[in-house]
């Protein structure tokens, strides 16, 4: 779990030194099988595997299986007889989800407007879909890749069809060799990285988060984006919407990051800080050329083949200065706002006999660094000064926050597992915990 500490600046600084050194190659096949006993338990801690990841990264010939880890396909717990069951699971659970969409196809078509539409923008953007590589040979089956992505609009109530998801699963089934794995892993890499690429859910949030990054670290870039530059910020959510994967010369590098940003190292909403660093690249430009919102932006669509290692150590370095920055302005003259609070880990080195703007940086910082689950989410008024008299409305809101903020359980990391007899649940509309 991550908390707020110097020395997870000093990590976070060292991790952005060993990875733009290559101090050690990837992971290969031989190291991983060395983390696992006789039986196939871990005999590794899942923090210095997800740490190395981080900083070395995957050999192509682990990564498939890494991954049904890193998602919560598999559970970092379990021994390979379990692991043997769950791909039994998964492959049973999808064919009834395709037996069950084909029966109810016909009562689609006819009863539901969107599901029509939704069907023709699939196979518009995979006809559209270069399936080709350089020496002319096939990389993908377009009809699998179809039916994957309609088989998840109908079963995922929670992540419906949007431009670009065909991109992202056609990944997918570029690293795996079965359908079904194809499909989980795709709704797991969703439900682990909170819906960060949903436009109705994460995207949202994650421009917020970049807003309220640019002005604590960079206010003159801020007050620019305010100005003239407005509008730019917001519309980057493109980045998001594809976990940045245009911005890559490779997949092996959108793979990179992908996989960095499943392993909630160093911080879970590190997608934000990528963005930020990816920001920085035209920050000069926009301020010495006195960029509009339109230029910016221009600018940023033009941020392509960029390297995977040099951004995941760049946004490293925000994350370390962001660990060190003290307590900002913004927050100690900020009017009152509602404010979601996240975890109680947050406030690990800020007690109640401390400051409330320091308490309120340390909320700040949890909420770009660290997220909040869906159920944990307390919006609430925080006042403007920082004495509160016992009894007054103000230091009764107080009180009730950090009552209420003792009382969640740690948060773990890990998705929930899902069985067989909890695949339609999930599929549903139940948020992910």
């Amino acid at each position: 779990m991550t908390t707020l500490s110097p020395e997870n600046s000093l990590s976070a600084r060292q991790s952005a030194t060993f990875i733009l050194e290559k101090r050690n190659p990837p992971i290969d096949k031989t190291e991983w099988d060395s983390f696992f006993d006789e039986n196939g338990h871990l005999a590794k801690s899942r923090d210095f595997i997800c740490v190395n990841i981080l900083e070395r990264g995957l050999h192509p010939f682990v990564r498939t299986e890494a991954w049904k880890f890193l998602t919560g396909y598999y559970s970092w717990q379990s021994s390979q007889d379990e692991r043997l069951m769950v791909d039994v699971s998964r492959r049973r659970n999808y064919k009834a989800l395709c037996q069950m969409y084909e029966k109810i196809q016909p009562l689609l078509e006819n009863l539901h407007g969107n599901f029509t539409e939704t069907r023709n923008n699939i196979a518009y953007d995979i006809q559209k879909l270069y399936d080709r590589d350089p020496l002319g040979n096939v990389l993908v089956d377009k009809k699998k890749l179809e039916n994957t992505l309609l088989l998840s609009y109908v079963c995922n109530t929670k992540a419906e069809y949007q431009r670009g998801f065909h991109e992202m699963v056609m990944l997918f089934q570029l690293m795996v060799e079965h359908d079904h794995e194809t499909f989980w892993l795709f709704q797991f890499f969703l439900q682990k990285t909170e819906h960060s690429c949903v436009i109705n859910i994460g995207v949202g949030r994650n421009l917020d988060m970049l807003n309220s990054l640019i002005t604590l670290l960079d206010p003159e870039f801020a007050e620019h984006l305010k100005g003239k530059g407005s509008g730019a910020v917001q519309s980057l959510f493109p980045w998001f919407c594809l976990c940045f994967q245009r911005a890559f010369k490779s997949f092996d590098d959108v793979w990179r990051l992908w996989e960095v940003l499943l392993t909630g190292k160093p911080c879970r909403n590190f997608q934000v800080l990528v963005a930020y660093s990816m920001l920085q690249m035209v920050r000069e430009q926009a301020l010495q050329e006195s960029m509009s919102g339109d230029a910016i932006l221009l600018a940023c669509n033009n941020l392509i083949d960029l390297d995977a290692d040099e951004l995941i150590s760049a946004a490293c370095m925000v994350y370390a200065e962001l660990m060190q920055k003290e307590k900002p302005s913004l927050v100690s003259h900020a009017q009152p706002a509602a404010i979601t609070v996240g975890f109680r880990d947050c406030l690990s080195h800020a007690s109640s006999r401390q400051p409330t703007e320091v308490v309120l940086h340390a909320l700040l910082l949890v909420e770009i660094l660290m997220g909040s689950q869906p159920s944990a989410h307390i919006p609430c008024v925080l006042p403007k000064a920082s004495k509160c008299k016992p009894g007054s409305p103000k230091h009764s809101v107080k009180s009730h926050w950090l009552d209420r903020l003792k009382s969640f359980p740690p948060t773990g990391e890990e998705p929930t597992q899902i069985s067989g007899h909890q695949a339609a649940p999930f599929l549903g509309s139940k948020a992910p915990s």
